[in-house]
């Protein structure tokens, strides 16, 4: 069994991860606020360069199969950041869902194994919507 050392920049990198994705949700809940919505973009990208590193946050922007992503969050990030928040999120979405594609894989596995949620996600119908992603690519 594999164990990760879950250093305090680690803990740190994971909670500003966190208060990203809840600041971005809340932009959108109240009507697209520009402001929640850029804090929410900077917390989740310092977030994740604390979890995993400055290299490998690099390596992983900046890979070939993640040109399109990367070119899209950013865009999105900079629409947001000039005032138009509704087509900065659409861009930012498309760019997330190509970025992270890799992991859906193993966020579909994680889900299946919560007690009470798994259950659902083990029903024959969205588990043969797992299984058609799963091992498409690995990420980073």
């Amino acid at each position: 069994m594999i164990s990760f050392e879950m250093n305090d920049r680690k803990k740190i990198g994971l909670g500003l991860t966190g208060f990203g994705i809840l600041f971005t949700f809340l932009g959108v809940i109240f009507f697209f606020d520009k402001g929640l919505l850029a804090m929410g973009n900077i917390l989740f990208l310092s977030g994740v360069t604390l979890t995993i590193g400055l290299k490998s946050t690099m390596q992983f922007f900046v890979k070939r199969q993640n040109y399109k992503g990367t070119i899209s969050f950013g865009a999105g990030f900079f629409v947001v950041v000039i005032g138009w928040p509704i087509l900065g999120m659409i861009l930012e979405s498309y760019g997330f869902i190509v970025l992270f594609s890799g992991f859906w894989p193993t966020l579909a596995v994680f889900l299946q194994r919560i007690p009470i949620l798994g259950w659902v996600f083990q029903q024959p119908y969205i588990r043969s919507l797992f299984d058609r992603y799963r091992g498409k690519r690995v990420p980073v």
